[in-house]
């Protein structure tokens, strides 16, 4: 294979400067490909392209061969490396996969020659001597120059210039007047960046005549020794810089309306944008290694202990389940007989010498509902059982389990389950019947007609004096009032309603803006119930009838003690659990065995709202 030089584009294992660590294999898929070869990762100038890369995928990393173009650019660049002036190589990848600070996967776009490398193991150790054919192994003279951006030699020079000591300040011997005894070092720092250019090279020629380079027949280089700039003590780490090219992108990003602040482009930049990795433009990540968060102080709970649980409303939930009549018995069987407005049976007056007559039959309608089981069921990992140590995670997920086992339940007692018929894990309507979607022999069905009741009020002048909410308020006072009028249940019913509506009713106004209801509880005495609960559950949920209207949900009028739940012993809430060896896991089942339905003829009311339209179906159901 022609090439120029060889070295290693990027060394597996080795922490770079901006905190990342590249794996081995993470460029597998690249053996044997050709990337561009560029300068300093400039990819806004053509000229800046010097030729190519030939990547190679070893044990030790990615190695790469390459060769200048025939360019000036080439041209300058081969015998920047043939003098040893440049030495480092950088890689350019993007789509990277990372693992915390490993890059396990990635794909190279450009190999550069920097000044600098952020891979501690990325240098040139193989150049090829056109002249004569030979390959030798070149020295390191600088492997990295860490966190320092370099100026025009115009600059150096005139800093150097302002730093130089007076004549007057010096003996005749050359030394200075102090005590301060010059060193090595110090005589290196005064030297401009050409003079300590030939300083290297004179220490290169030394060291070629000191250690002849002895015969390799090996085609590969890849020598782990590289030389180190013994009076480069002033490296600062790099991770805190940004390079002019990479600023000038976040800069711009920053600008954009999506983005807007520098902070958002910075994160964007640094998460999104491809890894350029070289120690003069590697970005900055907020990786915590050796950062200022380090001295940020620890994160504290506002309430220590259990995660505060997110749940649907709760209030209705606990009132439906503490209202409802507990049996001991699960095979519920109700029979009622209807005598109303039956007019043979209704007494009859006796006429001397007439025939008493037999009074006639009357209907005897009878129910019976099965129980069915309900579960919640979960397992926990007993690593994480032992490792959670702030609280009880056994405890907190049984607590879990039982409140969606309870807002399960109370549910399907009022509404339904709402799953598909065809569902297996469906709470069947037979077994825990619905209070909204029962037979209208238990539950009474009426409409809330705002219209009508905005069409009764016109002659009050209604638009002068009083807002929608007023109207929305009588007209569901008005429903109420006169649906009870049917109502048989027993005692004093509650009142389970959406929010909406029972905001629209308290917001209720006269035309001197007071509130028509002050309180809930002197709404509850106009709609004649005894509470009123809210249940953010009711919300939206609609059913199409047999004659094919769809019906919105409003409120639900019942008094529970009529709803009877019923479980025999053994099928109340049980909570059971096993730990399974095999999977390292502890089960928790938690269940009951009940049935669910009213008990008496018209003891519930249901106010909806007709949202029938022209597109609706004709098929039951719920939602």
């Amino acid at each position: 294979m022609k090439y120029d030089f060889g070295g290693w584009a990027t060394r597996n294992d080795l922490q770079c400067a901006d905190g990342r660590v590249i794996k081995k294999d993470a460029f597998k898929g690249q053996n044997g490909q050709t990337v561009p070869l560029v300068w300093m990762h400039n990819h806004a100038d053509p000229a800046n392209v010097l030729g190519l890369a030939h990547l190679e995928n070893r044990d030790e990393g990615v190695y790469a061969f390459c060769e200048f173009n025939d360019t000036e650019s080439g041209k300058t660049a081969r015998e920047l490396v043939k003098h040893g002036d440049v030495q480092s190589l950088s890689i350019f990848a993007n789509q990277l996969k990372q693992a915390g600070h490993d890059v396990v996967h990635g794909i190279i776009r450009e190999v550069s020659l920097v000044l600098a490398g952020a891979n501690p193991g990325a240098f040139i150790d193989d150049v090829v001597m056109h002249g004569d054919g030979e390959t030798g192994i070149v020295i390191g003279y600088n492997e990295m120059i860490m966190g320092r951006l370099e100026h025009s030699a115009d600059e150096l020079d005139k800093k150097k210039e302002e730093e130089k000591i007076e004549p007057n300040d010096k003996s005749d011997n050359g030394e200075k007047k102090d005590d301060k005894v010059e060193t090595i070092e110090d005589i290196f720092k005064s030297m401009n960046e050409k003079q300590q250019t030939a300083v290297f090279a004179m220490m290169a020629e030394f060291v070629d005549k000191e250690n002849p380079k002895k015969e390799d027949d090996e085609s590969k280089g890849g020598d782990d020794n590289m030389k180190h700039n013994v009076f480069d003590t002033d490296k600062r780490d790099d991770k805190s810089f940004l390079s002019h090219a990479d600023q000038e992108e976040i800069l711009k990003l920053a600008k954009t309306s999506q983005v807007g602040t520098f902070q958002t482009a910075l994160e964007i930049y640094a998460n999104e944008n491809a890894l350029q990795h070289d120690a003069l433009a590697s970005g900055f990540a907020q990786t915590g290694d050796g950062n200022v968060t380090l001295l940020f102080p620890e994160y504290k709970d506002v309430r220590p202990g259990a995660p505060e649980l997110i749940t649907n409303d709760q209030g209705w939930i606990t009132t439906v389940m503490n209202k409802v009549h507990k049996s001991p018995i699960s095979r519920i069987r109700t029979s009622q007989v209807d005598i109303r407005n039956i007019d043979a049976l209704k007494a009859k007056g006796y006429t001397k010498g007439k025939q008493k007559k037999q009074t006639g039959n009357f209907k005897l309608v009878r129910r019976t509902t099965d129980p069915q089981t309900v579960y919640v069921k979960s397992a926990l990992h007993r690593d994480d059982i032992i490792d959670i140590t702030d609280f009880d995670y056994v405890a907190y997920l049984y607590n879990i389990d039982r409140l969606m086992l309870n807002e399960e339940l109370a549910t399907a007692i009022m509404l339904g389950d709402g799953r598909d018929d065809g569902d297996e894990g469906k709470i069947s309507p037979d077994h825990i019947r619905p209070i909204w979607l029962d037979d209208d022999l238990y539950t009474i069905h009426v409409d809330l007609d705002v219209a009508a009741a905005k069409k009764e009020l016109q002659g009050t002048n209604t638009a002068a004096n009083f807002g929608e909410n007023y109207i929305i308020a009588e007209a569901m006072i008005n429903t109420v009032l006169y649906a009870r009028e049917d109502y048989k249940g027993t005692g004093t019913p509650d009142l389970f309603i959406t929010p909406h509506m029972l905001n629209q009713m308290l917001l209720a106004r006269d035309i001197n803006g007071r509130r028509i209801y002050s309180s809930k509880t002197e709404l509850a005495t106009a709609l004649n119930v005894g509470s009123i609960n809210t249940a953010e559950q009711f919300e939206g949920k609609t059913r199409t009838t047999s004659d094919s209207k769809k019906k919105k949900l409003v409120a639900i009028i019942a008094n529970l003690a009529d709803y009877s739940l019923g479980a025999t012993k053994g099928g109340e809430v049980t909570h059971f659990t096993q730990f399974d060896i095999d999977f390292n896991q502890e089960k928790s089942l938690l269940e009951t065995r009940c049935s669910g339905a009213l008990t008496r003829v018209y003891s519930a009311i249901a106010i909806e709202e007709d949202v029938t339209t022209a597109s609706s179906g004709s098929e039951d159901h719920t939602a």
